[in-house]
């Protein structure tokens, strides 16, 4: 927003026998800075990175400035994905060398992050040193990887979100399965995939920990029931998940309620990686304005 600046000068007027003085007022808007931020993108030759680079290009007031990664190094990032023009930005395997290349720029910067949990530490404390906020989407980081990380932002005053998902629609899910969790007793989650992986999935186990942190026990019929067909129960409230693959399914997570007489679901698809991007700029838009570690991405919706 433009500054309004108002300066009031004295004037004389030389009258006979008298001077009076009447005040003359001039404005003068003052613009801030219009610099655009400044993204590197560490894993910008993975799916989500490629994705990344096209999302930042797009988006208002941010531009691609550093691309990472140990694949197609030396490839020019904006060819990689596709783009008609390249952005004169080869894929570079050495972080610390691109921090270094823009660290002297006054814009503000900010690093995203799509490695691996036992990289993820040593790539934060590298964008600090260089004055840069970081957004990591990384699943499966452990809690004391975490808690280290955020006790380093904090002496260092950086922000840095920390997002176990991007997917805006799957954070909805979240906040409304917590508010279903008050009025229903029985709570199964049922997620599918199209390929293997890990399993349960890092949303699976974010809406089972989110429910369980209310205090509830949930399915008490059959809490202690070991049957592998019923599902992996996560923790100790009840709460069940069945992962299912098959090709050619998208990825889904379902949390069924129910209680006497009804079943009440809530669902989420996601079809591509595009549907993350959304939260990505959110992520980046907000994390220049941390000084410290925030734990998830519903900390701005």
């Amino acid at each position: 927003m433009a500054a309004l600046r108002i300066q009031i000068h004295p004037t004389t007027h030389h009258k006979t026998p008298k001077k009076t003085h009447i005040p003359s007022i001039s404005c003068s808007i003052q613009q801030p800075p219009q610099n655009n931020i400044k993204v590197v993108i560490n894993g910008a030759a993975k799916e989500i990175g490629m994705a990344a680079v096209l999302a930042v290009t797009k988006a208002r007031g941010m531009e691609v400035a550093g691309a990472v990664d140990s694949h197609l190094v030396g490839e020019d990032i904006g060819k990689v994905c596709g783009m008609e023009e390249a952005l004169e930005i080869p894929i570079i395997n050495d972080l610390t060398m691109v921090l270094g290349s823009i660290s002297q720029s006054k814009a503000t910067l900010v690093v995203i992050d799509f490695t691996d949990p036992s990289t993820v530490y040593d790539n934060v404390k590298q964008a600090t040193a260089f004055g840069m906020n970081s957004v990591v989407y990384v699943p499966r980081i452990k809690p004391e990887t975490i808690a280290a990380l955020s006790g380093f932002c904090e002496k260092a005053s950086m922000g840095c979100l920390v997002a176990p998902t991007l997917s805006i629609g799957s954070i909805l899910l979240q906040q409304a399965a917590i508010s279903a969790s008050f009025h229903y007793n029985n709570v199964e989650i049922v997620e599918s995939k199209a390929n293997t992986g890990a399993f349960p999935s890092q949303d699976s186990v974010q809406i089972a920990n989110n429910l369980s942190n209310l205090g509830q026990l949930y399915n008490r019929d059959d809490l202690e029931t070991d049957v592998p067909a019923r599902g992996q129960r996560l923790g100790e409230d009840g709460i069940r998940v069945h992962s299912l693959v098959l090709p050619g399914l998208v990825s889904s997570t379902t949390v069924h309620f129910s209680g006497p007489g009804e079943v009440y679901s809530l669902k989420h698809d996601i079809t591509n990686v595009e549907s993350l991007m959304p939260g990505l700029i959110l992520a980046i838009r907000k994390v220049v304005r941390l000084k410290n570690l925030v734990y998830g991405l519903e900390k701005f919706l």
